[in-house]
């Protein structure tokens, strides 16, 4: 399977409410791990609504820099964690949860299934995977 289609299967059990943003992301990239799936569920599991209740980043951005730091065995990993996270918030228009979702503006910058499709797809981008 393909970045792209990894990024639209994570979007799609998101949609589907299967699991939370930042699980969508670490299922779709296990791959890139020796961690069985189970244990990257239980993982991302804290990361529902992102981190602290929608108040800080993205679970779904969270999820690619988990995937991130177990590729690097944490060695450096900040070299990519910083411009996927660059990378991710011109691709949504924000990395804070609340903002993404407008939730004082109104306005939604960037759906779930979106973001987790972006948090993928700038994995990708970032790791020079097609």
């Amino acid at each position: 399977m393909n970045i792209k289609e990894k990024a639209a299967e994570a979007a799609e059990l998101k949609r589907q409410g299967k699991c939370n943003c930042c699980q969508a992301v670490v299922r779709l990239l296990a791959d890139e791990t020796d961690i069985p799936v189970e244990q990257l569920d239980q993982l991302a599991s804290g990361f529902a609504l992102g981190m602290g209740n929608m108040e800080n980043t993205c679970g779904a951005l969270v999820g690619a820099g988990i995937i991130a730091g177990l590729k690097t065995k944490g060695v450096a990993s900040v070299r990519y964690t910083k411009p996927l996270s660059e990378l991710f918030r011109d691709k949504c228009g924000s990395m804070i949860c609340k903002e993404l979702k407008g939730r004082d503006t109104g306005k939604v910058l960037c759906s779930c299934p979106d973001c987790v499709k972006n948090a993928v797809l700038c994995y990708g981008e970032i790791f020079g995977i097609e």
